[in-house]
């Protein structure tokens, strides 16, 4: 495992972190007159044919061989249909703010399942920093649960469809992680991936929401082409890679981080109120972060148990 103070990680997740950030203010203008599912359809279908064509034109192979075809048609349902679906759903029920809090609750799930499936063990400084971290984003959730305009019963339903979304993006993540995921070229696997997932969400979208409709729209397409190309191609791309460097755990930290740049930008653009409470909250996210993110000192030999 590679650590983040490698720049090939660090700086991959910060541009994945400022992308996503933004995202969620982006989505708010993308719920509508489009069903949210032929939004999801359109947003992969806009990532898939720009991965092949970029992983074409860098002559790289696509060829993934039969069980990697698979393994993408799993992470294309996991994490391009049933997370970004929930997504979306979520949001008509809650503001984007909730919903990127909910979404930093990613690091559990992650860390989990890398413990169970791939054997993965975290030092020290990573359970006490993502305890701080946590508890941070736990009062980050209080407050926009205080200050959703929704009635009690919409606000439920919607932390439920985050909620579902969140474990189907854990999935995803675990699986990119896995060593039969991580031999095969990264560029491939996501092309195939997205592709599944728009295979999976046009029938689904027809059968739910009828026939395909589009908005004629600056914001609605802008914010389309945003999301497939830069939040969708380039964004996986750099978080995939990520997850193969350090784990499904320690990546889903961006999840943590993302919340207070969603935030940070819904004062800019939506007026949103710093409260006391989100304040203590994001600073104990940060601070439970470069916690986490500081490398263990390796332990002297003459200092280690049996040694």
């Amino acid at each position: 495992m590679s650590s983040f103070r490698d720049p090939r990680v660090l700086i991959p997740f910060i541009v994945i972190t400022l992308i996503w950030g933004s995202t969620w203010l982006v989505i708010t203008g993308q719920l509508g007159t489009v069903p949210p599912l032929w939004s999801v359809t359109y947003r992969f279908a806009i990532g898939a044919a720009t991965m092949f064509v970029v992983t074409a034109a860098s002559g790289i192979s696509l060829r993934i061989g039969r069980e990697g075809h698979w393994l993408a048609a799993l992470v294309g349902f996991t994490q391009f249909c049933l997370n970004y679906n929930f997504v979306y759903l979520s949001e008509q029920y809650i503001t984007s703010g909730l919903t990127a809090v909910i979404f930093a609750l990613l690091l559990v799930p992650n860390s989990l399942f890398a413990r169970l499936f791939l054997g993965h063990r975290f030092g020290l400084r990573f359970l006490v920093g993502s305890i701080v971290a946590m508890a941070g984003a736990a009062l980050l959730f209080v407050q926009e649960v205080r200050a959703s305009p929704r009635d009690a019963h919409d606000v439920l339903a919607g932390i439920g469809l985050a909620l579902i979304a969140v474990l189907s993006a854990s999935v995803a993540n675990v699986v990119q992680a896995a060593e039969q995921v991580r031999t095969r070229s990264l560029p491939a696997m996501i092309s195939w991936a997205m592709l599944y997932g728009v295979v999976i969400n046009a029938p689904a979208a027809w059968l739910f929401s009828g026939p395909p409709v589009i908005e004629l729209d600056f914001v609605y397409l802008a914010g389309l082409l945003y999301l497939g190309l830069v939040a969708s191609a380039l964004a996986f791309t750099f978080y995939f890679h990520v997850i193969r460097a350090v784990g499904p755990g320690p990546a889903a930290y961006s999840s943590l981080l993302i919340p207070i740049i969603a935030m940070t930008l819904s004062t800019l653009f939506e007026g949103y109120v710093w409260s006391m409470l989100a304040v203590v909250g994001a600073l104990l996210t940060l601070a439970g972060l470069f916690i986490a993110l500081r490398p263990d000192r390796p332990v002297p030999k003459d200092d280690r148990v049996g040694g």
